[in-house]
């Protein structure tokens, strides 16, 4: 979920405006940036439970602490909700999730001491209250009504509506992480290649961060339930994006497909206003009947942007949102892999064969296979895992090539050593984590607050 928006207000009754915001982001290479959001659980070390926003040991607390490091609060009715500093932001999701969304950076070994510092940050406030903070895809342990709620308006309105839509849509909101990369593009025709490369690989990335295997303290049949849960959330703002591999894709067909996505909410003078269901068409049309006459402007476009959640997201940035939340090195992971992807020629040109001749039925399958058996998947008479070697070695072939170095003269690519490790094993985080509750666990899922927390 993102924080708050400061898009430019200008009123909107054209879609041609829509196309063009969309399209104002293509950038030359040489400004190509890398933004990555992670999302954690917070607990308290005594009982495990998530923490409440109020109190001593409470969300607020947190958010309040961190304000030592520069970090500027936002608020909301009296209530700190989010946090900014240096073009980046700590957010919180419906159950207090906390999230750093980072700020662009140009290359991954900046992104990751982004990552490293900010996790030093919230574990030095967090040792004073009492509270741990956990990476994984979905939480392990408590059920969805022992998860505290944030108060912020807009989740009101999707509490009250997501059950309408989806059987699994407030687990989606109170119980899952993910860590995703939002990466940039040149034009049209580069954005368009882009999406279609990575929407079709995105199974690839949620098999080799599967880190969800446990509901409620048990087993749950799946090695990422995080993404499961998104096939029973909201048919309306979910999915594949079939349309995406169509003839005439561009940003005119993403503005229309967005506009078909029905709206949650808007926000005027300091208050969340209820659309839940209604439609962004007659919202510029001036005609939605609990705001007759009033036309949209370009900040509640980029808040409708955000109730979309599609395996990959346009904004003026294309958003990787396929994969499980985990620890320190899989959040640098991420964006080491789709940037070797994405941002090399090359790469992008031999990712694009490696995916272009599946058909419709194949992408599917591989999306709806993947959360129960990840790397094991079968696929075209092998499986997920030789895809997924293929594509770290594409990845890792396009970072060598950026020959961005630290300095120990180490390029991205040593990023991506975890999910090699992975792939070559044919076992993922998820997997791991099984045996450990059938082993030396003893049946728990205690233990991984102990031993995977940051």
């Amino acid at each position: 979920m993102s924080g708050p928006s400061n898009v430019e207000e200008l009123p909107l009754t054209e879609k041609r405006q829509l196309v063009e915001f969309h399209a104002s982001g293509g950038r030359p290479i040489e400004q190509w940036t890398i933004g990555t959001e992670h999302e954690k659980f917070g607990f308290r070390m005594d009982d495990l439970r998530p923490p409440t926003y109020e109190g001593e040991r409470g969300i607020e607390a947190m958010l309040r602490g961190l304000t030592r490091f520069g970090w500027q609060p936002f608020e909301e009715h009296g209530k700190v909700i989010a946090l900014l500093r240096d073009g980046a932001s700590i957010t919180l999701e419906p159950a207090g999730q906390f999230e750093l969304s980072g700020a662009m950076l140009e290359n991954i070994h900046d992104t990751c001491c982004e990552t490293m510092a900010h996790l030093k940050e919230v574990k030095t406030v967090a040792d004073e209250i009492g509270l741990g903070f956990l990476g994984m895809g979905f939480q392990p342990k408590w059920r969805r009504d022992e998860m505290p709620w944030m108060p912020k308006g807009r989740y009101q309105i999707m509490r009250d509506y997501m059950p309408k839509r989806g059987k699994l849509g407030l687990d989606m909101m109170t119980r899952t992480c993910t860590v995703q990369v939002n990466l940039d593009f040149a034009n049209e025709a580069d954005m368009i290649k882009k999406f279609r490369v990575s929407l079709a690989l995105q199974p690839i990335a949620t098999a080799l961060f599967a880190d969800s295997p446990f509901t409620e303290g048990r087993p749950n049949g799946y090695l990422s339930y995080r993404s499961h849960i998104w096939t029973d959330t909201d048919p309306d703002r979910t999915g594949m994006l079939d349309f995406v591999f169509e003839d005439g894709f561009g940003f005119e067909r993403y503005v229309d497909y967005l506009l078909d996505v029905p709206m949650y909410f808007t926000y005027r003078d300091g208050e969340y206003i209820d659309c839940a269901g209604l439609s962004f068409r007659d919202f510029m049309a001036g005609k939605l009947p609990n705001l007759p006459g009033v036309l949209p402007n370009l900040k509640d476009w980029a808040d409708h942007m955000t109730t979309a959640f599609p395996e990959v997201r346009l904004k003026k940035y294309l958003e990787m949102r396929g994969a499980d939340g985990g620890p320190w090195n899989r959040l640098c992971a991420l964006p080491a892999f789709w940037v070797g992807l994405l941002y090399d020629d090359a790469a992008l040109d031999a990712a694009w064969d490696l995916v272009k001749d599946f058909s419709m039925v194949e992408r599917n399958a591989l999306r709806d296979g993947v959360p129960k058996h990840a790397l094991k998947l079968p696929f075209r008479g092998a499986t997920v895992r030789e895809l997924a070697l293929e594509a770290l070695k594409i990845s890792g072939q396009g970072l060598a090539r950026r020959n961005r170095l630290n300095k120990t003269g180490a390029s991205e690519a040593v990023f991506l050593e975890p999910l090699i490790e992975f792939a070559l094993a044919n076992e993922t985080p998820a997997e791991r984590k099984l045996k450990l509750f059938h082993g030396e666990w003893k049946g728990s899922v205690d233990p991984v607050f102990r031993e995977f927390a940051y």
